[in-house]
């Protein structure tokens, strides 16, 4: 039996896409840049405009950028994809996934965060999706993150935003070993879309029965 097919747009570096895999979804991935280390079938092209057909469920993550403090800095802007690319997600009459920053305008989101899955990351990130997604214990954030420029030590977490130090460590504390410094800046632990795929695989299939 064919495993069912997830179109990851915006798909950067994987982070994502790997989840999705490990809930057992085959994953074709789409962005406007060249992602040379996605582990999985890419296609670089625009994500507002890339055929739909033959998918039977879809993630996105649009770029984050207009939702964060870096809105602010003079000079900047950019462009804010949510409302367009749900529109196109509803259109589909796919299952369906918005993932974004703290602060996004996404519709009754779940957060998701590392310590919910034993990483030693917090990143906090905003799931908005068209079927009903169980949200894990958020325990407390007792362990620090680590100052900006220095290694982590003891038991503190990582924040991999900026120019951090101790990639190795950013990767085993976000369970992703294929990617560096620039691309894990922007990537979302794969425990968080597996989470939300082995909850999507489950809608899928009752879908289809």
């Amino acid at each position: 039996m064919n495993k069912p097919r997830l179109l990851d747009l915006f798909c950067c570096g994987g982070g994502a896409g790997m989840g999705y895999s490990l809930a057992g979804f085959e994953v074709v991935g789409v962005d406007i840049a060249p992602q040379s280390k996605y582990p999985f079938e890419f296609h670089q092209a625009d994500a507002l405009t890339f055929p739909l057909d033959g998918f039977d469920a879809i993630h996105a993550s649009p770029p984050c950028q207009a939702y964060t403090a870096a809105r602010h800095l003079q000079g900047n802007t950019h462009p804010e994809l949510i409302g367009p690319v749900r529109q196109r997600l509803f259109d589909s009459d796919l299952p369906w996934v918005i993932e974004n920053v703290v602060g996004a305008p996404l519709v009754n989101p779940v957060t998701l965060c590392g310590a919910s899955f034993g990483l030693s990351v917090y990143r906090h990130r905003l799931f908005e999706a068209n079927f009903p997604i169980v949200e894990p214990t958020h325990p407390f954030h007792q362990w620090a993150n680590v100052k900006m420029g220095r290694k982590p030590k003891g038991d503190e977490f990582i924040q991999p935003v900026g120019h951090f130090s101790d990639v190795p460590f950013a990767q085993k504390a976000m369970g992703i070993d294929w990617l560096g410094q620039e691309e894990l800046r922007e990537a979302i632990p794969p425990a968080y879309t597996q989470w939300i795929g082995l909850q999507m695989m489950a809608y899928v299939k009752r879908c289809a029965a």
